[in-house]
């Protein structure tokens, strides 16, 4: 049974996708769809399920890049002392995003799916840097993620807990996926 919150939200979400009906050539929207897709990627693979996923909703693309990128030492989750560990033990962590990405705008958009590795059970802390960045109230926000091991849901509890103010839906963990099951899930989002 689903909560009178999730079928609110789900009904936003498909009021969205409504109005990016490309039918409509008069509407704004039909020129720049109503759906990011935001992704963080630190080795390509998030990426790639991004680059589907915005195909899948007609969505447009926006890869959040930080200022300095990772390397493969940055990322070794076995040092302590790598900078993704730092980063990670530190839930205030803010790594500043690439200068050239800012401002963030997302006033054009209703709905952005957010897309990350899942890091030390969450999302990178760049992934905060860039909703503390962007505008998000009043956007339905769906997280989606990679991840080697770990599910996706402590770490879309942990941005609800963060962000009380924002309207995110569940996440969905996203390995291995094909172009249809990825249309299948917005098929499914959209009703």
């Amino acid at each position: 049974m689903k909560s009178p919150f999730l079928t609110l939200a789900l009904a936003a979400l498909a009021m969205t996708f409504a109005s990016c009906n490309p039918s409509n050539k008069n509407a704004a929207e039909s020129e720049h769809p109503r759906t990011l897709v935001a992704c963080y990627s630190a080795t390509g693979t998030t990426m790639a399920v991004a680059q589907l996923l915005a195909q899948a909703a007609n969505a447009e693309l926006y890869e959040i890049q930080p200022e300095a990128p990772y390397t493969d030492a940055d990322l070794n989750w076995r040092d302590s002392l790598s900078r993704s560990s730092v980063e990670m033990r530190d839930a205030s962590a803010r790594p500043a995003l690439d200068p050239a990405q800012l401002p963030i705008d997302v006033a054009a958009y209703d709905t952005l799916f957010i897309g990350f590795p899942i890091w030390w059970a969450v999302a990178p802390r760049i992934v905060n840097t860039f909703i503390e960045a962007a505008n998000l109230k009043g956007k339905v926000v769906i997280p989606f993620a990679t991840s080697g091991g770990s599910p996706i849901e402590p770490a879309t509890d942990a941005l609800r807990a963060s962000y009380p103010e924002l309207t995110i839906l569940d996440g969905e963990l996203l390995n291995d996926i094909t172009f249809e099951d990825l249309s299948e899930w917005v098929d499914e989002l959209r009703q």
